[in-house]
């Protein structure tokens, strides 16, 4: 729960910096997501409670403010 709380607040550096794929794939996995693959730079992510998340965009990319919303969203979404 520790990590959960750590992964959905966001520090101020964190608000002004856009984050990386990689990290938002990072959030994903560490919360129970699991990869089911995609097509180019597509990832489709489903949890065990039946969640799904497609993400776009190679891991150095900036993630866009909207998939980081998407992602904290499905991560809560998750844990109800």
């Amino acid at each position: 729960m520790v990590a959960l709380k750590k992964i959905l607040n966001l520090t101020r550096n964190e608000i002004l910096m856009p984050r990386k794929m990689r990290e938002l794939i990072r959030d994903l996995e560490k919360t129970g997501f699991i990869n089911r693959g995609g097509k180019g730079s597509h990832r489709n992510f489903t949890h065990k409670s039946g969640v799904r998340i497609t993400i776009s965009g190679k891991l150095g990319d900036d993630a866009k403010p909207y998939q980081e919303r998407e992602v904290k969203t499905k991560i809560e979404e998750s844990q109800k």
